[in-house]
């Protein structure tokens, strides 16, 4: 019994052995593996997007016992049930948050976009279903908050634990966070490109992403589902609106800045609610249904707050809600939003944000129609453009928002007016606050969410590490014809004219020198280097980090700049060219991108474990002798001593931290192990066990 129990035992540690073998080749072959993982995020964003509905209808029905709900049907409602429901849904959801998972509270969006800064896209995989049901609860009680950030989130949290079980590197993994969130959006409002977009232009915030394809097929793939099962319907009931004057434009500008300062106003309701409520000394449960009671007693005399509010979009559309009306909605409803979230709440920002813009668009439109009738619109057409430039001016994602509302109408006419009041709106609002209304939740965490972008990876180099001394350097009394013989017979195309102390006075090339000739009389052995030399140059220090040297490249004609030791005594040191700036760069990335490569080849790896890379050699990762402990890698030199290669080093993880899961770094000759160190080798057999015995070659 014992021998069949152990061969068994080997059976399925071969078959194990071999499943993880065609799943790294698998996994190799970079575009079919990442679109099979993007059909399979876009098939569950679509259905977490249906779930979602289904689940919304389902607590309706369970809380005010009709499954679709109209303002016509709150009419009959008593008033006690319209305060006592969303004290019961806030209960719930209170319970669901801060017992079960405080990524379900709030709006969901600032959480994925810090996931996607700080942790490498990894999200909980609880979070699903918490916001999936605290969300729904949430709003089919009432609360007045939106669907698709939820989508959004829960679509994020799928693509997020998809890339965590297949153990990919970080940008894969991060790639996957944005097609789960474009799945979500484009599954909320029938409008794939509008879903891919959203995910570039909002979660990653970064329109240079190599890996587009993925996104945008998840985000067909998940509308492809939502049409299946809800059908092939626009989110709103959208008449068919034109410019009717070119005058026009002029009222459609002013309702940018108007709808700018809407966003505004509603993002600086939002934050101060939210601090009223993380101030009050309560148990945050009690909050979340103190917020749930404000709310039941303000729906009592303004039931258009309850839930998402299509129904009310739907009217001022259609043109039929008074200016009045409109008016006093814009204000209940940034009340109303900021309250339910604030108070911990579950639900999205981006519906509350289109029904804000359809209200002030439809409020000015009736406005502008009754002052110039024959050269404007009805006010409906008014609120379809002031939905989105309000989406526009509180995300800071004018794309986005214009390709959403082009999508729903599926009509060029509507789009220029569109275009200028969602791109006045985003200036507007970016003028009076830096940050959206996503952003602004995470500088008050203290996030940088551009802290780690590309293109701030140059800051932790300095000009000192790319100077050149080579000398291209001349004097400034140097005259014509020895300048003319240097330049000839020199290899540089610009040379940096000095003084006799060494202090930078100019720059000088042939060309300078050619027009200088032609233009004068004066005989060439009088003309010295300081009469043909340029003087308005920008000048670096050793200290200035490479980041801001790009840009002085950007602004520039220039190939390469002097380095000075200081604007008092301007010494010239050596120069910096571009290439050098660029060459820096490429390394850069070509680490990051070698690290995630390692790192994914890591987390698939037990404990000293091995990847045979050719016959004689391996990868493996063990933990470093104790008598390296203080020692760096040239004083070891472990490459001669040793024959083998240090290619990544993990540090000691914390108590109860997967060790897996720790970041790996690339090592310098000066890197110091410390005890606990990790390091991933690469070498042949016998000199990898030399290694972790300490016995060397030599």
């Amino acid at each position: 019994m014992q021998r069949i129990l152990r061969n068994t035992i080997i059976l399925l540690r071969d078959l194990r052995d071999k499943l993880e073998l065609y799943f790294h080749r698998f996994r190799g072959t970079e575009h079919t593996f990442m679109v099979i993982v993007a059909v399979i995020i876009g098939l569950l964003g679509g259905f977490g997007a249906v779930a979602i509905q289904w689940l919304i209808k389902l607590f309706q029905k369970l809380f005010w016992g009709d499954w679709d709900l109209t303002l016509q049907y709150f009419e009959s409602v008593p008033d006690y049930w319209k305060i006592a429901v969303p004290v019961i849904g806030s209960a719930i959801v209170g319970l669901v948050v801060y017992y079960f998972s405080r990524e379900a509270k709030g709006h969901g969006v600032p959480e994925v976009m810090e996931a996607i800064a700080l942790r490498d896209g990894k999200i909980r995989p609880r979070v699903v279903l918490a916001k999936l049901f605290a969300s729904s609860v949430y709003i089919g009680a009432g609360g007045s908050v939106g669907r698709e950030g939820p989508v959004i989130q829960i679509g994020s949290s799928i693509g997020s634990a998809i890339g965590q079980l297949l153990r990919v590197n970080p940008r894969r993994t991060k790639t996957f966070v944005a097609c789960g969130a474009a799945s979500g959006i484009a599954a909320a409002f029938n409008a794939p490109v509008a879903g891919a977009l959203f995910s570039v232009e909002i979660i990653l915030g970064d329109f240079g992403v190599a890996q587009f394809s993925p996104i945008v097929i998840s985000s067909v793939v998940a509308t492809v589902v939502s049409r299946h099962f809800l059908g092939d319907f626009p989110a709103f009931i959208i008449p068919k609106y034109h410019l009717v004057s070119p005058l026009e434009l002029i009222p459609y500008a002013f309702l940018g800045v108007l709808a700018g300062a809407v966003a505004l106003l509603f993002t600086k309701t939002l934050y101060k609610l939210e601090d009223f409520f993380d101030d009050m000394k309560l148990n945050g449960v009690l909050k979340t249904m103190i917020g749930g009671l404000l709310l039941g007693c303000m729906g009592v005399f303004v039931p258009y707050i309850f839930g998402v509010g299509y129904d009310t979009m739907n009217f001022a559309l259609l043109g039929q809600l008074s200016w009045l009306t409109m008016l006093l909605l814009i204000f209940a409803k940034i009340f109303a939003t900021s309250l339910s979230l604030g108070s911990g709440g579950s639900g999205g920002v981006f519906a509350p944000s289109l029904f804000l813009g359809t209200m002030t668009g439809g409020f000015f439109g009736a406005l502008v129609h009754m002052l110039m009738p024959e050269y404007s619109a009805s006010s409906g057409a008014y609120s379809l453009v002031g939905m989105g430039a309000v989406v526009a001016g509180a995300t800071h994602a004018p794309i986005t928002a214009i390709l959403i509302i082009f999508e729903m109408t599926n009509d060029y006419k509507i789009i220029l007016p569109l275009m200028i009041s969602s791109i006045i709106a985003t200036v507007f609002s970016i003028k009076m606050q830096k940050e959206s209304i996503y952003t602004l939740k995470l500088i008050r965490k203290g996030i940088d969410l551009f802290g780690g972008r590309d293109i701030n990876l140059l800051r932790q180099h300095t000009v000192r590490s790319i100077i050149r001394r080579d000398q291209n350097i001349i004097l400034n009394t140097t005259s014509l014809p020895s300048l003319l013989k240097t330049m000839l017979a020199g290899k540089h195309e610009e040379y940096f004219v000095v003084n006799s102390e060494g202090a930078l006075q100019g720059i000088v090339n042939l060309q300078m020198a050619k027009e200088f000739i032609e233009d004068q009389d004066i005989p060439p052995e009088l003309i010295l280097a300081s009469d043909l030399m340029r003087t308005e140059m920008q000048c670096l220090q050793p200290d200035d980090n490479l980041d801001l040297v790009m840009h002085h490249f950007g602004r520039i004609d220039s190939r390469q700049l002097p380095v000075v030791e200081n604007e008092q005594t301007r010494k010239l040191l050596g120069r910096v060219r571009a290439k050098d700036v660029i060459d820096m760069y490429n390394k850069e990335i070509f680490k990051k991108d070698l690290v995630g490569g390692m790192h994914s080849i890591v987390s698939g790896m037990e404990r000293d474990r091995t990847i045979d890379v050719f016959d004689t050699h391996q990868i493996v990762e063990t933990t470093i002798p104790g008598q390296f402990v203080g020692q760096s890698i040239i004083e070891l030199d472990i490459r001669n001593r040793y024959g083998v290669e240090v290619i990544l080093v993990r540090k000691k993880s914390d108590e109860g931290v997967d060790p897996s899961s720790r970041p790996g770094t690339l090592p310098t000759g000066q890197y110091r192990f410390e005890e606990g160190d990790d390091v991933l080798l690469i070498g042949e057999k016998d000199n990898i066990e030399r290694f972790r015995h300490n016995n060397p070659l030599i």
